[in-house]
């Protein structure tokens, strides 16, 4: 099964939690008790949020968390990228691949073009868009195979 990681999931909920109020700050615990998730673990995920550009980091006593930009300008692709790195299906689909059978492997563009269309599907939705009433659908454009 295909997934992102818990820690990436709790980052698009944190997000979407900062998008609710984007002029506000923030604080790491606010976060905590509006997304319903430990302290630790909303600290661990702003970190590379913050590192990614996508939240801004204010401290001091004032201090706290918001959004760098329009949630309408944050793509899931950009979240997944701070969260879990650059974005590969598989081991050649990647930047830098290491796999000893490239050189004879006759699917490595299949799986190349697999990767750009998820990559194009996680382009497609921001932020703002996952704060939208859920039972309205995000329309996703795919290339047609």
């Amino acid at each position: 099964m295909l997934r992102v990681t818990k820690l990436t999931d709790y980052a698009t909920v944190l997000l979407a939690c900062l998008a609710k109020a984007p002029e506000r700050v923030h604080s790491a615990s606010d976060l905590a008790e509006l997304a319903k998730l430990e302290l630790p673990t909303v600290s661990k995920v702003l970190k590379p949020l913050s590192r990614a550009g996508l939240v801004e980091a204010f401290r001091g006593s004032q201090g706290g968390y918001r959004l760098a930009k329009p949630a309408a300008q944050i793509s899931l692709f950009a979240v997944v990228e701070a969260m879990e790195g650059r974005l590969g299906m598989t081991e050649c689909s990647g930047e830098h691949s290491t796999c000893e059978h490239e050189p004879h492997c006759g699917i490595q563009g299949h799986w190349q073009q697999v990767n750009d269309v998820i990559a194009d599907a996680l382009r497609g939705v921001s932020i703002a868009e996952l704060g939208r009433d859920r039972r309205k659908s995000i329309p996703l454009k795919l290339a047609k195979a």
